[in-house]
């Protein structure tokens, strides 16, 4: 058993898997671990350029299979006592890894930790969050907080008042770098495949969190990320993913009453944002930007977030 698997998975994700690759190589050879690449059908040559590192295995699916079916293939390959998930869109930096598995060595009861994440001019991007209860459900990510960011409930929700310094513990943290140790994912199992991309790392957290362990934001380890690169080629799938998990994860732990209202309570924002577009284009406001969020509105609504 290697001390570390890294799990990545792409998809079109070429532009930046080299630099990925690049700063984790050395990272992996300080720990003792193994690369795994699960390609989701990219196109774009990124399965060519990671076996163009030494070592690296690389897994091509026919399709695009989701990020959380692809992860568990990775575990399944995997023989390392520590899981790295990591986005293609990252630069580990320097000493980050090993920090890691320090910090894991020396608190048994912690089931996954993930690194201060960094924009790509350095500055900290929000990445620990407190489990969404209703309100946040039905407002985080919509125009209610769009028009009043600085409420009470979503400060909390991105944990604005715990340090910034040192590590500690929180409820999740996001998935686009967290380590796991292999005996926790044994007991509470892989990711829920139901999230086809998006809430599975906040599923993930609550199921470990229930058995028993604990996740902790490790800001020591620092990893820069390009925030949302590969889906930002989607936009409308993005959204459409996004979205859906979110009903999806209200019904899981809500009831499937909540779930569906919570769908259609998200569907008719959308709506809503559509009109809001459709009348600023009818005053001739930045015609193009509003033509485009026209179009991606309407295919997100059509979808009916199913």
């Amino acid at each position: 058993m290697v001390e570390v698997s890294v799990i990545i998975v792409s998809y079109k994700g070429r532009a930046y898997l080299g630099r990925c690759l690049e700063s984790l190589v050395p990272e992996v050879q300080a720990v003792g671990g193994e690369i795994i690449v699960i390609d989701n059908a990219s196109s774009d040559g990124s399965p060519e350029l990671a076996r163009s590192f030494p070592g690296v295995r690389v897994i091509e699916n026919p399709v695009n299979v989701g990020f959380a079916r692809a992860v568990n293939q990775g575990l399944k390959l995997a023989s390392g006592r520590y899981l790295l998930i990591l986005n293609p869109d990252t630069e580990v930096r320097p000493g980050a890894l090993p920090t890691l598995v320090d910090f894991m060595n020396g608190h048994p009861r912690v089931g996954l930790a993930g690194p201060k994440l960094l924009n790509p001019n350095g500055t900290v991007q929000p990445s620990r969050r407190r489990f969404p209860d209703l309100p946040i459900l039905f407002t985080e990510s919509t125009l209610v907080q769009w028009r009043l960011p600085r409420l009470g409930i979503f400060r909390r929700f991105y944990c604005e008042g715990l340090p910034a310094d040192g590590p500690h513990p929180v409820d999740w943290v996001t998935g686009a770098c967290m380590l796991v140790r292999r005996q926790a994912v044994e007991e509470v199992g892989p990711l829920d495949e139901r999230f086809f991309m998006y809430a599975e790392e906040l599923d993930w957290c609550r199921r470990l969190r229930a058995g028993g362990w604990e996740i902790y934001y490790v800001p020591g380890a620092e990893v820069v990320h390009q925030e949302a690169a590969s889906s930002r080629q989607d936009p409308v799938r993005q959204r459409i993913n996004f979205y859906t998990s979110r009903w999806k994860y209200a019904a899981k732990y809500y009831g499937p009453a909540v779930g569906t209202l919570l769908r259609w309570w998200l569907l008719g924002g959308l709506t809503l944002e559509l009109i809001i577009e459709a009348l600023k284009l009818a005053v001739g406001h930045r015609r193009s930007l509003r033509r485009e969020r026209i179009r991606v509105l309407g295919a997100v609504i059509r979808s009916g977030l199913k």
